[in-house]
């Protein structure tokens, strides 16, 4: 549990995803739409060093990278699931990381599913809820 008393989000888990997981973060939820959280996000990402793979039902190329359908459609290994998708429908993209062989899942602020964190966290994978890489990467002081 870290300082804020929130045991879905150490400061080691977090150090440990943006630092040493990898750098192919696949983002859900990411489109060409730059008024969204998750497209600032991804550029943030891109600066500290990650390759950023949009996955989107429109497959949209964002910030000079090819869009997929969905996880599954990723046609090399991911590193991180990077989840913009409401808590509703978090849990089921948590799997499909799984499914794919990702290292680890991140739910963006707000995006909260218990349930689904224990099974991405009994699969093996590290798990971060309700929490942003653009503000935990400057807050840490993480280096890509």
């Amino acid at each position: 549990m870290n300082a804020d008393g929130n045991a879905y989000a150490d400061d080691a888990t977090i150090r440990r995803i943006l630092q040493d997981t990898g750098d192919t973060w696949a983002v859900v939820g990411l489109s060409d739409n730059s008024s969204r959280a998750a497209w600032g996000v991804a550029q943030v990402l891109q600066r500290f060093g990650k390759r950023v793979v949009p996955v989107h039902p429109k497959a949209e190329t964002v910030h000079g990278e090819q869009g997929y359908a969905s996880l599954a459609d990723i046609p090399f290994p991911v590193d991180v699931v990077d989840v913009f998708v409401n808590s509703g429908l978090a849990g089921a993209v948590a799997d499909e990381a799984v499914a794919v062989g990702a290292k680890a899942v991140w739910f963006q602020l707000g995006v909260v599913d218990r349930e689904a964190c224990g099974r991405t966290r009994a699969a093996g994978l590290d798990m971060v809820m309700d929490r942003c890489p653009a503000i935990e990467i400057p807050r840490l002081g993480a280096r890509a």
